[in-house]
């Protein structure tokens, strides 16, 4: 093994102990923590970490999924068998419950989306639930906005988040004290890139969902992306329904969640050609191409 494969390996221990003691230091200070379950990779990642660090036990959180109902088929099906595996509880928030009940309201147009819908589904859930401490997958090289959270990222009564009233996080000391109704997210794997969850996953061989693997899908060029045919997308009439081989890096509503022409079919392709990406995995996500302060709005106001 060569000097520098050893290095990263040590490197990957590193951001593997450090998430570890994130991990528990939620478990330690909280009551009623929950892992926020996407079925997206980061997720995955995390709920492997949590299984690690409180290995032989079981994970003491719960999986928490803000279901949108535009969901790809095969996201939740992975969740549904990681669920029964590891024999968790699994809360399910639905977006479409919260249409039903007045609390939110469909967008409409070529390109509505639920994916601001999902704010108020998972207060309504983290309120109902008297969650206490919500975590996240999120790093901060996936958008500018996440550079800004910490570890234990405070949320008022309203759920919303604050840039500026954040804790300091001096040696590792980490603050979870709160007022009622007040709740926090924790994000144990700040500190990974994209390119440490793949080499990670490849080292661990954790189960992903085939999305992520490049297969020949029916696609609709859209937003500077391939959208993926489904249900929920009505074309327009000069839009033209192609087979290509793609894979996805980033797994949201199927609606607005883009992939990329790829041949990477294995994990050792798939980091291969992440190695060499200029672009955010998040550059195929038509709803952060709103605005450019689409994420930290949807943030501020409780989003993940």
């Amino acid at each position: 093994m060569s000097t520098q494969n050893k290095y990263y390996l040590n490197y990957l221990d590193e951001l593997e102990s450090e998430a570890i003691y994130i991990l528990r230091e939620v478990w330690a200070q909280f009551e009623n923590p929950v892992i926020l379950f996407s079925g997206g990779k980061d997720s995955i990642l995390v709920t492997h970490l949590a299984k690690k660090a409180f290995y032989p036990s079981k994970i003491p959180f719960a999986l928490m999924h803000v279901d949108t109902g535009h969901n790809f088929p095969e996201t939740i099906q992975f969740r549904d068998d990681l669920v029964e595996s590891l024999g968790v509880k699994l809360i399910v928030g639905s977006v479409q419950d919260s249409i039903n009940q007045g609390r939110v309201s469909e967008e409409k147009g070529k390109n509505a989306t639920r994916n601001a819908l999902q704010i108020t589904t998972l207060l309504d859930a983290i309120e109902g639930n008297k969650v206490d401490c919500a975590i996240g997958g999120g790093r901060r090289d996936e958008e500018k906005a996440r550079a800004k959270e910490r570890f234990f990222s405070h949320r008022n009564d309203f759920g919303e988040w604050d840039p500026k009233n954040q804790r300091p996080e001096l040696w590792n000391l980490l603050n979870g004290k709160q007022f009622e109704g007040e709740h926090f997210r924790a994000f144990p794997i700040s500190n990974w890139t994209e390119m440490d969850v793949w080499n990670y996953i490849k080292r661990e061989n954790i189960s992903i969902p085939s999305l992520y693997y490049a297969h020949e899908r029916e696609v609709v060029f859209r937003s500077n992306s391939w959208i993926p045919m489904s249900d929920f997308l009505k074309l327009e009439e000069n839009e033209k329904v192609h087979t290509k081989k793609i894979r996805f890096r980033t797994l949201g509503d199927i609606t607005i969640t883009g992939g990329i022409e790829s041949d990477a079919d294995t994990l050792e392709k798939i980091a291969l050609e992440v190695s060499a990406m200029r672009k955010t995995e998040r550059g195929d996500r038509s709803d952060d191409k709103r605005s450019e302060t689409a994420m930290e709005d949807r943030k501020k106001q409780g989003y993940f």
